[in-house]
């Protein structure tokens, strides 16, 4: 197994280190051997070998150094770029083999870059071209920022801003995805709703021979995530927090615009996760140095896409190795188009200045956010599962015509909750979320669910007790679970 103990090269750079990094160790391996670095960071959750269509393409083959075929049996240079080529492949703090810090505060997108750039020097490299994905490339970004001089060039494939920016756009299969997320407890669960949020829908339904790309790739994650394990929640939730704290100052964003080495954005149109329009912006703002590549894929558009990922990538390597003029490399301008908004800016003229109230448009995604995504909100969510209560729960019981009692029919036991949002529209958001969260046994248990006067009426019926009392317990759940999410990510909110 390959480590590298980042606290023995962390004390570099003069900043105050915690302690307890001198304990982090990082799982990582190399592919291929030649001058060219290149050293990938994966997103939240991922592994390093998600970045293996990648590495396939560039070095030509999947076999890690560490278990090196004999010299007879390697493959030579049949990779993108050639046989000149040697990659590095991660996983991030809190996931995989790596250590899992149990503080939210160890995960951040400068601590993870710190990670990087130990590694780096573990290794040896003193210059690499850095790739990174979704959360992985706000963390290449912050290296980038940090030590300028040693990046080559900068891939950044399905990135954001952080913050707010990490908000998806809130449509019905967004709030579907959340709800499925939020409940999924086992590998198989996980790799459903893996599958929605990796892939465009036009790509899972594609047939390969008998069977659909989703059937396969289905197979290939339970796989997976039974093999590597589902991520613990100090993992996922401090991977969380970085993706959530992450920010680029204007002076980070000026350091590396101004580094002059090449940087390609690489981006799904269809991406449920991170919205095209903030990688656009981002990408202007790194005007000349960046150029702007939009595929037909989802937020997993490196396996989506892989031969024009690949492609785009070597063409990046090759831009920085021959010393191409960032004028030339760019298909960008300096004038922004970003994400639209359909708020209205105030400007207020006072004593002859022009005051911008920006922060309207942060507040409005915020609680658009909150509202939709999670289904609930803050001070209304408690209120709400505070009443959580049954209005009646036995046996049903059927009147005849005379008056007198007959026998119970096959849903024999029901129960009644109400929960009370105080608010219409969030009661008919939280509606239509749960619309789509549906009974795992329809045989043995049903439900029904109006809203009426800001409230959610939930009405089910069972053929036993037990059914009855598993699917209220699961139906709650849902709602408690919800409510420590969005009071976690609430902390790091900052208007």
């Amino acid at each position: 197994m390959l480590f590298c103990n980042v606290g023995m090269y962390q004390n570099k750079d003069g900043d105050a280190l915690p302690s307890n990094n001198n304990g982090i160790k990082i799982f990582y391996r190399t592919y291929g051997r030649g001058p060219v670095k290149v050293l990938m960071i994966i997103g939240l959750a991922g592994t390093h070998d998600s970045w293996g269509p990648q590495i396939k393409g560039l070095v030509g083959t999947l076999t890690p150094n560490d278990e090196e075929l004999p010299a007879g049996d390697r493959s030579n240079g049949d990779g993108e770029v050639g046989a000149d080529v040697e990659v590095c492949a991660f996983d991030n703090r809190g996931m995989g083999r790596s250590s899992v810090p149990t503080k939210k505060s160890e995960y951040t997108t400068r601590t993870m870059a710190k990670d990087a750039i130990a590694l780096m020097d573990h290794l040896g490299w003193e210059k690499a071209h850095v790739f990174g994905h979704s959360m992985g490339a706000m963390i290449a970004c912050k290296l980038a920022a940090m030590v300028p001089a040693r990046i080559l060039s900068l891939a950044l494939l399905n990135v954001t801003g952080g913050g707010y920016e990490c908000i998806p756009k809130i449509d019905r299969k967004s709030l579907s995805i959340a709800m499925r997320f939020l409940r999924a407890k086992t590998p198989e669960q996980r790799a459903a709703v893996d599958l929605d949020t990796h892939y465009s829908q036009e790509y899972l339904e594609e047939y390969v021979g008998q069977k659909t790309r989703r059937s396969i790739l289905y197979q290939e994650y339970v796989k997976g995530i039974s093999a590597t394990g589902m991520q613990s929640n100090y993992g996922f939730d401090g991977q969380v927090n970085a993706c959530w704290t992450h920010k680029l100052s204007r002076a980070e964003l000026e350091s590396i615009r101004v580094a002059g080495f090449p940087i390609s954005v690489i981006h799904g149109r269809h991406d449920v996760i991170a919205q095209l329009c903030h990688a656009k912006r981002l990408a202007e703002k790194l005007y000349p140095s960046a150029r702007m590549v939009e595929l037909n894929g989802g937020h997993l558009v490196s396996h989506e896409r892989t031969e024009e990922v690949n492609k785009a990538l070597s063409e990046l390597i090759k831009a920085s190795e021959s010393m191409t003029s960032l004028y030339d490399w760019t298909n960008l301008s300096n004038k922004s188009s970003g994400c639209k908004s359909t708020s209205r800016i105030s400007l207020l003229r006072s004593n002859s200045s022009i005051v911008i109230v920006g922060s309207i448009e942060k507040l409005r995604i915020f609680l658009a956010y909150f509202f939709g995504l999670f289904v609930l909100a803050f001070e209304n969510i408690r209120r709400g599962v505070q009443r959580l209560k049954p209005v009646r729960c036995g046996k049903m019981a059927t009147l005849a015509a005379d008056g007198t009692t007959e026998a119970p029919s096959k849903w024999e036991f029901s129960c009644d909750l109400e929960v009370d949002y105080q608010s219409e529209e969030i009661a008919r958001i939280v509606h239509a979320a749960l619309a789509v969260d549906k009974e795992l046994q329809p045989d043995k248990v049903k439900r029904q669910m109006t809203v009426s006067n800001a409230k959610l009426s939930v009405h089910f019926e069972a053929v036993e007790a037990r059914f009855l009392r598993a699917s209220y317990s699961a139906f709650v759940d849902v709602l408690t679970l919800a409510t420590k999410t969005i009071e976690e990510f609430g902390q790091g909110i900052t208007l």
